[in-house]
């Protein structure tokens, strides 16, 4: 039998070794490391990212809705007003006319032709007045219904009916004022 020789010679730790680094194990939990970070990557991160581009996609879409619906009041302001200055052109075209029969036929006429005219004044006014009103509350609603909705999809919860009711008080007292 050979005898051993121990070595009493001490070498210097390296830096690694000073601080406990042991390379299979670090290597092993690097490698671990790798395969969670990619699992989570591609199983959890990117369909959250996905679901969250969605959101703002569908946000953005019920903004553009409400752009729209803006835009169409505006043009229904504006051809109410065309209603009601082509009214009172033919309002004042039959006043004319019924002046120019009176002046012919006598004070009576005139005053029958002025109150006809009147009348349809009147008539215009509040046909303009009740589809104005009408088209308000059209879009009191679908401004309430696309706040709601815009709520409910950016919170990501279930509104009760009275949240949807309070939500579309609150958007129909902003909009009033």
């Amino acid at each position: 039998m050979i005898p051993i020789i121990l070595a009493t010679e001490t070498h210097a730790p390296s830096f690694f070794e000073q601080f406990g680094v042991d390379w299979p194990h670090f290597i092993a939990q690097l490698l671990t490391m790798l395969v969670v970070l990619y699992v989570l990557n591609r199983y959890a991160y990117k369909p959250l990212l996905d679901l969250l581009e969605e959101r703002r996609r569908r946000i953005a879409e019920s903004m553009a809705q409400a752009e729209q619906v803006k835009q169409e009041l505006a043009k229904a302001q504006e051809a109410r007003e065309k209603i009601i200055a082509d009214a009172g052109k033919q309002a004042q075209q039959l006043i004319d006319e019924a002046r120019a029969a009176a002046q012919r036929q006598g004070d009576q006429q005139l005053q029958q032709a002025i109150a006809q005219a009147e009348a349809l004044i009147a008539k215009a006014r509040e046909a303009t007045d009740l589809d104005r009103q009408r088209m308000l509350t059209e879009l009191k609603h679908e401004v309430g219904r696309l706040v709601v909705e815009t709520t409910a999809k950016v919170t990501g919860k279930v509104l009760t009916p009275d949240d949807q009711r309070r939500l579309a008080e609150e958007t129909a007292k902003q909009l009033a004022a």
